[in-house]
């Protein structure tokens, strides 16, 4: 359960698309069974860097430690050769060397072991990008970040988005990887294109999502699967830092990547060193018990809309002048797809399930976005025409113009069933839907069981042994842990948890709707910067607005 894409950088897509899919948010996390999730477009929203950059490394007292000096590898001496490889950085694959941004990236691999029980078995290779940074002179070591999903790309991240760090870039090398099973990293695609399309259109209610997904992964990737666990990304982690030379872990992750961070801790405490999570995720409820929650955030922030929209620009609003209204209406109209899909321009038809994709695509990114769903629904409601809704729900899915989909999709239900507990009784699913007819009529809806079971996991072919529990990570160092109020993807109430359960977590609360706070918040961008630079953790308690 969690992610869509974080709206980062994706396959090409028409101009009209890109207009209409385009999310100025930054990394995404997590969502609904079936969908993947959009990109991440992080540096567009904040302030940009015009120069870099520098080249080496430094640690963070300024001079990069020596190999003989980097943390031996403590779990097995069959892993030490892992920790002490060195990473060869090269230009890019398709690196335009006219464009300064892009020359600035340098590429690479990680080698690390398939299967951590068995380090003398088969590797596979951690794809990297990392920029150096612009001041050598006060370089404080890498920063390692992850923009959620799971199966969002941080290597595109970094390749693309990396203007959007200005202040820690300054000071930081910023070091994108693709976790197991995403981007460039041992890719899982189990769905052609067109069975992807069908997947993600269907309003069949007897159409199992779970069964044909997992049957095609199987057939796939049979040997990959039982090791794309977060805990074995996290393992990839600490061998990331120590081939990086790095004494301890700088962490920035977002949705998903908190999850990883805090799994990270856990695993090994004593090696964390400024870990700040934003928009975080957290396990101490079974999986059901979160997307019922996560479902209620999502119904107040589809309600937000609606009642806004009639209340602010009656005029304009396709949803009536009546605010009590709206909601009910704007649901109506996309369930109603169901019975009246719409044919697009292009043949494709925008069905009940797409058109539900194409509204969490904006509601995700809050009411800064609210304008492009407005756009999209006026001709639909008016005119029956699809084009526009039908771009939001293929940004929301993965889908380029051209109808290829990114390895995210699929990655998201393969890592998210790695991590997967156990699965719900008949009589515990009854319960789970009849609390989320209550906290979430009109969002569920459509498809109740596929919000539950987000993604669903019942006919997976391996089952993991996590268990829910709090992250304490004891011995860690202090972890910072920022959560919205009106966050739809990741709950509020998941930072509380989370940054409660941490033995040295503290809590930055922004108060203001859309998932993840540090692209939408000048006081928590100052806060994180003022944490990973100079090492002041916001005072306990502390509350930011918006921008």
């Amino acid at each position: 359960m969690i992610s869509r894409f974080p709206r980062s950088v994706r396959s090409p897509r028409s101009r009209r698309s890109a207009r209409l899919a385009r999310s100025v948010r930054l990394p995404g996390a997590v969502r609904f069974p079936r969908r993947a999730l959009p990109a991440l477009a992080v540096a567009s929203a904040l302030a940009l860097l015009s120069g870099c950059t520098g080249a080496g490394g430094a640690g963070r007292t300024g001079s990069r430690p020596p190999l003989d000096e980097r943390v031996a590898a403590t779990t097995a001496p069959a892993l030490r050769a892992f920790y002490d490889q060195r990473i060869d950085w090269r230009p890019c694959p398709d690196q335009d060397g006219a464009d300064r941004d892009a020359a600035a990236v340098r590429c690479a691999t990680l080698t690390v072991p398939l299967d951590y029980a068995d380090p003398g078995g088969r590797t596979i290779d951690v794809a990297l990008a990392r920029v150096p940074a612009a001041d050598p002179r006060r370089r404080l070591g890498a920063l390692l970040l992850n923009p959620g999903g799971p199966g969002n790309s941080g290597v595109d991240t970094v390749r693309w988005g990396w203007k959007g760090y200005p202040e820690l870039h300054e000071r930081y090398d910023l070091v994108g990887f693709d976790p197991r099973g995403a981007g460039a990293t041992t890719p899982v695609h189990c769905l052609d294109d067109r069975t992807r399309d069908q997947w993600n259109a269907t309003d069949d209610q007897a159409y199992d999502h779970g069964r044909v997904l997992a049957d095609a992964c199987r057939a796939a990737h049979a040997d990959l699967l039982p090791h794309l666990a977060t805990r074995d990304t996290a393992r990839d982690l600490d061998v990331l830092r120590g081939a990086l030379g790095e004494r301890k872990l700088d962490f920035l992750g977002f949705s998903y990547g908190t999850h990883l961070g805090a799994l990270y801790a856990e695993e090994f405490p004593d090696r964390t060193g400024r870990l700040a999570l934003d928009g975080a995720v957290e396990h101490s409820v079974p999986p059901m018990g979160l997307n019922v929650e996560q479902a209620a955030a999502a119904e107040t922030a589809f309600r937000a809309f609606a009642t806004a929209c009639a209340t602010d620009d009656p005029g304009t609003c396709p949803l009536g002048a009546d605010p009590a209204a709206a909601p009910q209406r704007l649901a109506d109209f996309l369930d109603g797809l169901r019975s009246r899909p719409l044919r697009a321009a292009d043949g494709r038809t925008l069905t009940a399930a797409l058109g539900w994709d194409a509204a969490r695509n904006v509601l995700d990114d809050g009411h800064r976005s609210w304008p492009r769903l407005v756009d999209a629904l006026a001709p639909a409601f008016t005119q029956g025409q699809a084009d526009d809704l039908l771009a939001l729900a293929d940004g929301s899915n993965g889908r380029a113009e051209d109808g290829r989909y990114a390895t995210a999709a699929d990655a998201y239900t393969a890592i998210s069933c790695a991590d997967a507990l156990a699965q719900p009784t008949e009589a515990e699913l009854r319960a789970a839907l009849a609390d989320l007819a209550v906290r979430a009529p009109l969002t569920s809806r459509h498809a109740p069981v596929v919000a539950l079971l987000d993604p669903d996991c019942r006919s997976w072919p391996y089952r993991s042994p996590e268990r829910p529990h709090a992250v304490r990570a004891p011995g860690s160092a202090p972890i910072l842990v920022i959560g919205s109020t009106g966050d739809p993807v990741t709950p509020y109430p998941w930072a509380q948890r989370l940054a409660a359960g941490l033995e040295h977590g503290v809590l930055l609360t922004r108060e203001g709707d859309g998932h993840t706070a540090y692209d939408k918040s000048g006081c928590v961008r100052a806060a994180v910067a003022g944490y990973l630079l100079d090492g002041r953790m916001p005072a306990a308690g502390t509350v930011c607005g918006s921008d």
